[in-house]
């Protein structure tokens, strides 16, 4: 499940998007999109994708045909004051439209303090969430969310999270040799999604993806009922896609 197109991995659309709204920014006046394509080096098919996404996210406005000025998104993260209070909202926005494109229920979690933190979610009635039956903190070892969060840390993180925590058999698909983990872990490509089959509760299915900023580790996942595991890869290929407004929002 590598992504297929190198140059259009979450991470470089995230940097080129910052690249676009600095340049917008340094022009309160408004900029061109032709004038943006010289500034930024990017060619007009890569500008204009990332155009429609800074739009749609609110980075980004434009009245009619007129030039680029900085959305009121923007404006609200970069203001002193509220602005967890903004990001958290749109996040909250972006995880939407994502269960929206994958249909699944989706989270957004981090790796802090040593735990594993969901700090949100977005589901619907024909997209649950999955049970927590166990404490996702207690769980890493079988979730796509816990395994994604492991793979970014190093070896030694990852020897000090286990020692913490047990990894206690919650199904029959659940590894519960440190050794095994820690191996598969390492063996973990980038930027292919981690999986979770029934690993974590019998009946559902998962995936994640790393949203590392800078040095707080992250990741999106997914969870699917068990009858749609079928599809589970061309949804978690659809997060990775979908995953750059994310680390954008989280890098602003």
């Amino acid at each position: 499940m590598a992504l297929q197109h190198e140059p259009a991995t979450p991470h470089h659309w995230a940097q080129d998007a910052l690249r676009v709204l600095e340049t917008v920014a340094r022009h309160p006046a408004g900029v061109t999109d032709t004038e943006l394509s010289r500034r930024t080096r990017l060619t007009r098919e890569r500008l204009t994708p990332l155009l429609r996404m800074l739009r749609r996210e609110g980075y980004v406005e434009r009245s009619a045909d007129g030039p680029y000025v900085t959305g009121r998104a923007l404006a609200r993260l970069g203001a002193a004051r509220g602005r967890e209070e903004a990001l958290r909202e749109q996040l909250q926005r972006t995880l939407g439209r994502l269960r929206d494109a994958v249909g699944a229920a989706v989270y957004l979690s981090r790796y802090v303090d040593g735990e594993v933190s969901v700090t949100q979610y977005a589901d619907g009635p024909g997209t649950p969430r999955v049970n927590e039956w166990v404490d996702f903190r207690c769980s890493a070892h079988a979730t796509a969310i816990g395994k994604s969060l492991l793979t970014q840390l190093d070896h030694a993180g990852r020897r000090d999270h286990l020692a913490r925590h047990r990894t206690a058999r919650l199904t029959s698909r659940t590894i519960t040799s440190d050794r095994l983990l820690l191996s598969r872990l390492a063996a973990q490509p980038p930027t292919v999604p981690v999986l979770d089959l029934q690993e974590y509760a019998v009946g559902t299915v998962c995936a994640a993806v790393p949203v590392t900023a800078g040095a707080a580790v992250g990741c999106l996942a997914l969870s699917l009922p068990v009858a749609h595991a079928h599809r589970l890869r061309r949804a978690a290929d659809a997060l990775n896609r979908g995953a750059a407004p994310v680390l954008l929002s989280l890098a602003i």
